[in-house]
């Protein structure tokens, strides 16, 4: 029995799952957000609540404990700058975790790592089908306008090619007869 126990081991030796978690906490900390499972979520929202609350105290000892879990200098360099000025006043709770349901394929479920102040930005759509194609015509009828001028050696290309006869069809084949 596992009594006393608080970590999950999500079937991953020790080395792998704390390189696991540095991937997680990298990619949480320059995006703001992340899609994962449930427990991984779970697991890492203790370490990204840790890193804030280092970035907040500004000391030479927390930005080595911050570099211990992000080994990026540009990143770390972020946290300090833009993640903890915008906790300040907020004493913990820096994070959620946003439940989604559960994954196609292996039905793990799955969840959002974010930070509570989180804004969504959507990107902007591309369009389908004949909007698609209507918003490629027009850019094609601006394209020729913003071209330069032909060279005053440079002939004029017929635009517009001749149209070729019509071939004479082949006669239709006779069906072979069977003795």
């Amino acid at each position: 029995m596992r009594h006393g126990v608080g970590t999950r081991k999500l079937g991953r030796t020790t080395k792998h799952r704390l390189a696991m978690f540095r991937n997680l906490l990298v990619g949480f900390f320059k995006a703001g957000r992340i899609v994962t499972t449930v427990e991984k979520a779970k697991e890492i929202k203790p370490f990204a609540e840790r890193i804030v609350t280092w970035s907040k105290r500004e000391s030479l000892h927390s930005k080595r404990m911050v570099y211990r879990y992000l080994p990026d200098h540009a990143l770390v360099k972020k946290v300090f700058e833009e993640v903890a000025p915008r906790f300040i006043d907020r004493s913990g709770g820096y994070t959620r975790i946003l439940k989604l349901g559960v994954r196609r394929g292996d039905a793990a479920e799955e969840a959002i790592l974010e930070f509570v102040d989180f804004k969504f930005k959507p990107k902007a759509k591309k369009g389908k089908g004949k909007e698609k194609a209507a918003a490629e015509g027009k850019a094609e009828k601006k394209a020729p306008e913003s071209k330069s001028k032909p060279k005053a050696g440079a002939e004029k290309k017929p635009t517009a090619k001749p149209k070729a006869e019509p071939k004479a069809k082949a006669p239709a084949k006779k069906a072979a007869k069977v003795d």
